[in-house]
């Protein structure tokens, strides 16, 4: 897990349109990097909803919104449009970035234990460096926490 404080890892992942987005190109702006498990799953669709809910209110907190999982950019675009989502959703078929951000490891459920997408948010400051982490997330009131913490670091 990175630490508050740290330089973000830099990644170019292709998007739900196939176009690469790059985290150096965001510079200047906060970013919340969310790492999810499945396209078109209950807690998955809750918190994709929920941010493309809340996104004017981050877009006016100059944020960008980044979602990312294994999941193909075919599933993300079919999810997107399934779901009338309004956020981008980045491709990581290859698992790089969700291993480089301590989002993919050990996981249990049932007694059994699996490798998965640990459900991580990051909130990445405008120089790129790690502002909060939300490591092991519950879905219900999350995107709330996340708009608070963003208001709090920017003095709003």
């Amino acid at each position: 897990m990175l630490e508050i404080g740290q330089k973000a890892p830099e990644f170019c992942l292709k998007n739900q349109d196939e176009v690469e987005i790059c985290l150096k190109d965001l510079r200047g702006k906060w970013v919340v990097l969310y790492f999810y498990p499945k396209d078109n799953t209950p807690g998955c669709t809750t918190e994709a909803c929920d941010f493309t809910n809340a996104l004017e209110e981050f877009e006016k907190l100059d944020a960008v919104i980044l979602g990312v999982s294994p999941d193909s950019c075919k599933r993300h675009k079919n999810f997107i449009e399934k779901k009338n989502l309004k956020i981008t959703l980045l491709c990581d078929e290859e698992k790089e970035v969700l291993k480089q951000y301590g989002a993919w490891g050990l996981k249990k459920m049932y007694g059994k234990e699996y490798e998965g997408v640990i459900r991580t948010t990051y909130l990445i400051d405008p120089n790129g460096n790690i502002a909060f982490v939300w490591p092991k997330v519950r879905v219900k009131g999350h995107v709330e926490k996340v708009k608070e913490k963003l208001k709090e670091l920017k003095g709003v």
